[in-house]
């Protein structure tokens, strides 16, 4: 099997989904991705969908460039780039004709993906039924099953709880206080102290609440809800994790891979 003739269409462009892409890149697949386009992903530094904003955008040695139309993806996949096309409806999926389709966006529900998209359709996380709505669903939850292939039933609920680092939980994660457009006062990367301002939406500040490195932030300019995660604070303070795959993307990605290699294993000896 060449993982050069088979294309993959990745259905959202942030970090657990570029975790994906960058590994099946590194493996030799072709890789297209999509995504929206004002891309809502927060840790931008490693988000492939930040070329949407940027007209590309490089994750570990990997570049991706923002294309324009489907005929122009297929010519980068040969370039060895990963092209981002912005298509909202997803009508690019029927262009492309990708031999495994992955929906990558989190969405906690399927949304319009089926089964019938292309010869595999992976999902990522809570919402989808493998054997209804995709062939199977990567396990996202942190835990034992973290990454785990499975070919029936799902993935374990959604907690709405943010996983603990070192004892933060819901802290960690910065939310909008209102509706409006989000303003961003710090970059990625930054170390910022307790009580600082790191962004504002609507005049209306967003503060740190505890010492940390800001790992994540919406783009600025972006419209938000009251409630929606824009951000994230790590209080381990590693500046290098905010711009490298976090071993969570990886083994998701680990696991996006082995369903690939499993199917074209089952179908060529079956």
């Amino acid at each position: 099997m060449n993982p050069s003739n088979c294309l993959v269409l990745l259905r959202g462009g942030g970090d657990l989904a570029s975790g994906v892409a960058h590994r099946l890149h590194t493996a030799g697949f072709r890789v297209v991705i999509v995504e929206l386009p004002q891309p809502l992903c927060v840790r931008r530094a490693v988000s492939f969908a930040e070329a949407v904003y940027a007209n590309e955008t490089q994750v570990e040695g990997v570049m991706a460039r923002l294309v324009r139309s489907p005929q122009e993806a297929l010519t980068f996949t040969q370039q060895r780039l990963i092209p981002v096309l912005v298509d909202e409806a997803g009508a690019a999926l029927h262009e492309l004709k990708p031999e495994v389709v992955v929906d990558a966006r989190l969405a906690k529900e399927p949304l319009d993906t089926q089964i019938t998209d292309a010869p595999l359709v992976l999902a990522l996380g809570p919402g989808f039924v493998a054997g209804e709505h995709c062939h199977a669903v990567i396990e996202t939850q942190r835990g034992h099953h973290l990454g785990r292939v499975l070919w029936r039933g799902s993935a374990q609920a959604n907690t709405g709880i943010p996983e603990a680092v070192s004892g933060f939980t819901g802290q960690r994660v910065l939310r909008a206080p209102c509706d409006g457009v989000i303003t961003g006062e710090l970059e990625i990367g930054e170390f910022v102290p307790a009580g600082q301002t790191i962004a504002t939406v609507n005049g209306v500040d967003i503060r740190a609440a505890f010492n940390g490195v800001l790992r994540g932030l919406i783009h600025s300019g972006v419209a938000v809800m009251a409630g929606m995660k824009v951000g994230d604070l790590d209080p381990r303070g590693v500046r290098e994790h905010c711009f490298t795959i976090s071993d969570k993307a990886r083994a998701v990605g680990g696991g996006v891979l082995e369903a690939i290699l499993n199917a074209q294993f089952t179908r060529r000896t079956s």
